[in-house]
């Protein structure tokens, strides 16, 4: 098939990476309700499919009111031109060729700036986003929301075969991002999510700065983003051509963070410290000691069970005993936001892990302080509990009892 030269190539957005609040009437003469962007770099494989399962969704959802826009990264097996070549089957088909600029952040924006819609969207080339969640994203828009995001990590989603290795890569950078940026990465269950559409109005003459492949963190961080909405997606394994994540997207990841973390309207967003509630965990977490000795003594005199499983077991009736006050008194009035058994087994396993990862970080602690400085064995001890209480009560606060803001 030959190139449809009456269609040329997109001219590529220069500048500051900024959306305007109206599409540039140089750029075109129609504007359409969706404009969905499609970065690319060597998807020459899969580019045909993806036009054509989006524009057979599209064409249903949204006749003539819609454009998809591929971005390709100058890609060596040409997925550019290959994209240009479907332009004469596919009338809504818009395609922009980089050739100085790199990576998929940045390809995203330069779309929406050549975009004319009033919402913007993107969605992966590699088939690993099920196009047909779109209308139901789309239907969260018409509904209300600013925002409307695909996760993996509510009712509905999930990472179809990622290993346990790739899974815990995954919930790690969230929860530094949590750590890092509460009151943003806070604000969605799937912040690392590269499936999403949002309000022109809600991101406009918004300054952008991206750093990697997580645009969605940068919307949520500097866009004027109210009301969210998720829809569950399962993330599918990549059919055709090479996965592009590897150390250095993580990387970029904890770089971006600490980019946005330094902004003051970011750091003006986070949390005063919530004294109060840390001194009820810190009453719980004392009970918790008295209910461990009491349940060891127990275990040890009337049952006469072996030392191990009476320390095994005499923590986990700690454990039990310290959730189920920190779920009634500490974390209450979160708590009653997520209601049912479910949500509180999930409630449970998480501070369980929460927990573990506290002693470990506490037995590493005391071995630093004591062998590497110094310190006695016993100061070194209650300096570590010290450390520890903050780690569990943040993350608790931060994982465990954590009600995402959006509509569900």
């Amino acid at each position: 098939m030959s190139i449809n030269l009456s269609r040329p190539l997109l001219a590529v957005p220069s500048g500051v990476l900024q959306v305007p609040p109206v599409p540039d009437a140089a750029l075109t003469t129609r504007p359409v309700y969706f404009s969905l962007v499609v970065p690319t770099y060597n998807e020459g494989k899969n580019i045909r499919q993806i036009v054509q399962i989006l524009s057979r969704l599209l064409d249903q959802a949204l006749p003539n009111d819609y454009e998809l826009i591929v971005v390709d990264d100058n890609s060596p097996d040409r997925t550019w031109e290959l994209a240009q070549q479907l332009m004469a089957d596919y009338p809504q088909l818009r395609v922009m060729r980089r050739q100085t600029e790199r990576g998929l952040s940045t390809a995203v924006i330069r779309g929406w700036q050549a975009a004319t819609g009033q919402v913007l969207g993107v969605i992966d080339g590699d088939l690993q986003h099920p196009p047909e969640v779109l209308i139901e994203l789309l239907n969260t828009i018409e509904h209300g929301a600013d925002l409307a995001v695909g996760s993996r990590h509510i009712e509905g989603g999930g990472t179809s075969d990622w290993g346990l290795v790739r899974r815990m890569l995954s919930r790690g950078a969230q929860l530094l991002g949590l750590m890092i940026l509460p009151r943003v990465i806070g604000r969605v269950s799937d912040p690392m999510s590269g499936y999403f559409m949002v309000r022109r109005a809600a991101i406009a003459e918004c300054l952008m700065n991206p750093l990697g492949y997580k645009i969605l963190i940068e919307v949520l961080g500097r866009g004027n983003v109210e009301e969210v909405a998720e829809v569950g997606y399962v993330f599918q394994e990549r059919q055709e051509g090479e996965s592009k994540v590897t150390w250095r997207q993580y990387v970029e990841y904890l770089m971006h963070l600490a980019k946005l973390r330094s902004r003051g309207r970011i750091t003006r967003l986070r949390e005063r410290f919530p004294i109060a509630r840390f001194l009820r965990f810190g009453l719980v977490g004392l009970s918790g000691v008295f209910v461990d000795f009491a349940v060891f003594y127990l275990l040890r005199t009337q049952l006469g069970l072996p030392i191990a499983r009476s320390t095994i077991l005499s923590a986990e009736v700690a454990v039990v005993n310290n959730f189920l006050w920190n779920d009634l008194w500490t974390f209450g009035d979160i708590a009653r936001q997520q209601p049912g058994k479910r949500q509180r087994l999930r409630r449970f396993f998480k501070f369980n892990l929460v927990c573990l990862a506290g002693i470990i970080l506490q037995a590493l602690l005391v071995s630093l302080l004591h062998d590497a400085f110094g310190v006695n064995e016993f100061a070194a001890k209650l300096g570590a509990i010290a450390i520890v209480t903050f780690w569990n009560f943040w993350i608790n606060l931060k994982l465990s009892w954590r009600v995402t803001d959006v509509r569900k």
